[in-house]
């Protein structure tokens, strides 16, 4: 389960895998917005990082310290002076490979952690698309002509979903490398991917055969 993307050959744009002990590192609400902001907006100090996120200073920098100690963001040296730390995020993002071996961890705190992190990256995917939709009219046509808000529903067996996933992941690398950084008409386009089976299918026909009885 990809949840931040996938790797390239600089340690800083690769992907981490998390495991328990990372993953109940990451999963808490300030250390994630923390690790999302450095990694969309680049550098940051600790009270950079307060006023952008509405926190304390002071929680800023001990979350800080806690995502450095895990190897999730690592002090920027070349921006960092004497009397102010810089930080950068370590990856580009994290991936979940054992989804089935957290989801059964024997350690509850494992599993509450792969649950509160998972919310917490359907939240901010919400809060993205409700942004979009209230500013949309700001944007120049072409903009809004580009933009998408679609659901498909398909039955397929869990390895074609699997499949489809990897060829949509792969596709949008395909896109990445083609970033155009030196046009003015370039923007930041974010992409949300969400894949899950659904049950009406097995409640209708529950709920019909109940009706007919």
């Amino acid at each position: 389960m990809q949840l931040y993307g996938r790797g390239m050959s600089d340690p800083r744009h690769s992907v981490r895998v998390l495991d328990p002990r990372s993953l109940r590192a990451l999963a808490h609400p300030l250390r994630i917005r923390i690790f999302d902001a450095l990694r969309e907006h680049g550098p940051a100090t600790a009270s950079r990082l307060a006023d952008r996120l509405g926190e304390s200073s002071g929680a800023t920098s001990y979350h800080l310290r806690r995502l450095a100690a895990y190897g999730f963001v690592e002090e920027d040296t070349e921006r960092g002076t004497a009397r102010e730390r810089w930080w950068r995020a370590a990856h580009r993002g994290t991936r979940l490979d054992d989804v089935e071996g957290l989801v059964r961890h024997p350690d509850p705190e494992v599993r509450g952690a792969l649950t509160l992190l998972m919310h917490e990256t359907a939240g901010r995917h919400t809060r993205e698309l409700n942004t979009w939709l209230g500013t949309m009219h700001e944007w120049p046509e072409e903009w809004r002509q580009a933009a998408d808000l679609s659901s498909f529903t398909l039955r397929l067996t869990p390895e074609l979903a699997g499949e489809l996933n990897e060829k949509l992941h792969d596709l949008i690398e395909n896109y990445r490398e083609r970033a155009v950084e030196d046009d003015e008409r370039s923007e930041r386009v974010r992409f949300h991917l969400h894949a899950f089976p659904r049950a009406e299918d097995a409640e209708n026909a529950k709920d019909a055969e109940n009706a007919e009885n």
